[in-house]
């Protein structure tokens, strides 16, 4: 086993650099920590405001599907699958607005692991789909290349389906961009993973608090009724 020391350059380059003085140290870490404060909210703004129209019309739709009795499953690989989670509960357990019936395709390991062992690895969200997912449902896959397999098998088998497909992609979409398969991608413009997810999160947000505005119209339209 190596003993040599982890390089963190990438991240910290002024700690490599060896520095004893403590109040440099910290003021270094401080301004590194803003500018990437910075950079994230730059960014977030740039990516809401090129997709507003989108998500507007994803909100409107996916609204009318949960209206229909849909439901919403969500799924992404590594730190995608966390942010998968999180948006499914912001649909499902919302702290205001409408409940809806949602779920993480990765939340149960034993499916997962079950599917990964006898199916194949490709297949852990398309399998699910299968077996839970009707035409009035809507699917969420989040990655910040694009590009994953598993993802594209599963809107493939989304799409022939009939659900509605919606994907949030990174730097420039990958497969996910180009695909007929997806409804809406909306790709935010970066090469740092960190700041894509950061992106995604907000974007997800956003998609909800749209689907809520749209539900509540819908509702109020019909006397209350679903």
């Amino acid at each position: 086993m190596s003993s040599e020391p982890e390089n963190t350059d990438f991240l910290y380059p002024f700690i490599d650099a060896h520095e004893h003085d403590a109040t440099a140290l910290l003021r270094d870490l401080a301004a590194s920590a803003r500018g990437k404060a910075a950079d994230s909210a730059r960014l977030q703004g740039a990516s809401l405001d090129e997709w507003a129209a989108g998500l507007d019309a994803a909100g409107r739709l996916t609204a009318d599907r949960f209206s229909r009795g849909g439901r919403l499953y969500t799924f992404g690989n590594g730190g995608s699958s966390t942010d998968a989670a999180t948006l499914a509960s912001l649909f499902s357990r919302p702290a205001r607005g409408r409940p809806v019936p949602a779920w993480s395709l990765a939340a149960d390991q034993a499916v997962v692991t079950a599917l990964g062992n006898d199916v194949g690895f490709d297949l852990i969200f398309s399998r699910q789909i299968i077996a839970h997912a009707h035409e009035h449902d809507t699917v969420i896959a989040l990655s910040t290349s694009g590009n994953s397999d598993d993802l594209m098998t599963a809107l493939t088998e989304a799409r022939h389906r009939g659900l509605l497909t919606i994907g949030f992609a990174g730097h420039d979409g990958g497969r996910m961009a180009a695909t007929d398969d997806l409804d809406f991608c909306f790709t935010v413009r970066s090469q740092s993973i960190h700041r894509i997810q950061e992106s995604h999160a907000l974007l997800g947000y956003r998609l909800w608090s749209l689907t809520q505005e749209h539900l509540a119209h819908a509702e109020s339209s019909t006397g209350g009724r679903p």
